[in-house]
């Protein structure tokens, strides 16, 4: 999630300093991306010099509120109405580290696969739980958001699963080969030998 409008969109709700849009946005979120202060403070002055919001007068105890300028109305509104696209999402680490581990000498893949999917399946567990919890009316955006990490780790499963299965499907045999059937390979008890025609009758043993 973009820092810059979430900090605008809290903005939106009335002026406020650094320490409250932290706490809002970690409410909002439930805590799933947490903010440091300092991180708050350095978004709050791109914006300020970006013309996006305005720093009001310092309160009796030094703080410093800010509010959203119409400009920064404006960028809001544009960011709530525009698709995010996939280019704009973070390079997913754990595809990365499958398709690397496919290709580097003596890494053992399928543990690799095994041991994210027990940590995943921890992870389920535990939105599971929190999900359990969040029943109060004031707890939807929370709830939404556990929501949708749910969905992604039952996702992450599912495509576990599947590396799994691929990875099985395409393993070499011993030797380097696939280990697949010969054309030419007979099954075993099929037709009599050229020996033995069919319909050769069967010789008796003298009694």
């Amino acid at each position: 999630m973009s820092v810059r409008y979430g900090l605008l969109a809290l903005l939106e709700r009335g002026p406020m300093y650094g320490y409250q849009l932290r706490v809002a946005f970690e409410e909002s979120t439930g805590g799933t991306w947490p903010l440091n202060i300092g991180q708050v403070y350095t978004t709050l002055s791109r914006l300020e010099r970006d013309g996006l919001v305005h720093p009001l007068p310092e309160s009796g105890a030094g703080q410093r509120p800010y509010e959203i300028t119409e400009a920064g109305r404006a960028g809001l509104a544009e960011w709530f109405a525009t698709p995010v696209s996939r280019g704009d999402r973070p390079r997913d680490e754990l595809t990365i580290k499958l398709a690397l581990a496919l290709t580097t000498p003596g890494v053992d893949v399928g543990a690799v696969v095994q041991t994210q999917r027990t940590a995943t399946m921890r992870t389920l567990q535990e939105y599971t739980r929190l999900k359990a919890g969040a029943d109060r009316p004031g707890d939807l955006s929370w709830r939404l958001v556990l929501d949708a990490m749910l969905f992604q780790a039952e996702a992450e499963v599912r495509w576990l699963d599947h590396c799994e299965a691929s990875i099985v499907r395409h393993r070499p045999a011993p030797g380097g080969r696939p280990a697949t059937k010969p054309a030419n390979a007979e099954p075993a008890n099929s037709e009599p030998s050229a020996a033995e025609p069919a319909g050769a009758p069967v010789k008796e043993t003298a009694k």
